[in-house]
């Protein structure tokens, strides 16, 4: 009989390098979502009171790689995306800053120990939970903020990429 309990084996069924490999196959997805918004309407359009792509982009680029360092480091900000320093006003802007980003998150990824994923900590210093929670959240967050623009998307007659073509 297994001495493992059912958490570790739910979290031990994949490998940290298929887990950053899923995540960033969601990052080239939301990539070409940003690479098909129209930058006339990145900091104005929204449906039902959702906030505009440019704050649904920052907020996901101030989870990214901060939270990537902030588990490699052990040491947190708080999470305040107006202070994030991820301010842009063009397309062009925010593909640097997302491409910035995802250069960093795959650059800290080989600096998380195997034990580290298993550790509580307090993510930005307010949520906490265990470190593959946190990742975990991180990617979930970036799926459903990338489906809002999906949403947006197409109400501005853009059909959007196909979200399972991942390269």
């Amino acid at each position: 009989m297994s001495t493992l309990t059912k958490e570790t084996e739910v979290a031990g069924s994949i490998s940290t390098d298929i887990l950053l490999k899923q995540w960033l196959g969601h990052r080239n997805v939301t990539r070409k979502v940003i690479e098909a918004f129209p930058e006339d309407k990145m900091f104005s359009y929204s449906i039902g009171g959702m906030r505009t792509f440019a704050e649904l982009m920052k907020e996901l680029l101030t989870l990214g790689a901060p939270g990537i360092r902030g588990v490699v480091e052990k040491t947190w900000s708080p999470y305040q995306e107006t202070e994030s320093g991820f301010s842009f006003s063009t397309k062009n802007e925010l593909l640097e800053l997302w491409d910035k980003s995802t250069e960093e998150i795959k650059l800290l990824w080989p600096q998380i120990s195997p034990e580290r994923f298993h550790e509580t900590d307090k993510y930005f210093g307010q949520w906490e939970g265990r470190i593959y929670w946190s990742i975990l959240y991180a990617i979930d967050n970036e799926i459903h903020h990338r489906a809002q623009a999906y949403v947006y998307l197409r109400s501005l007659g853009i059909e959007p990429p196909a979200f399972w073509d991942r390269s």
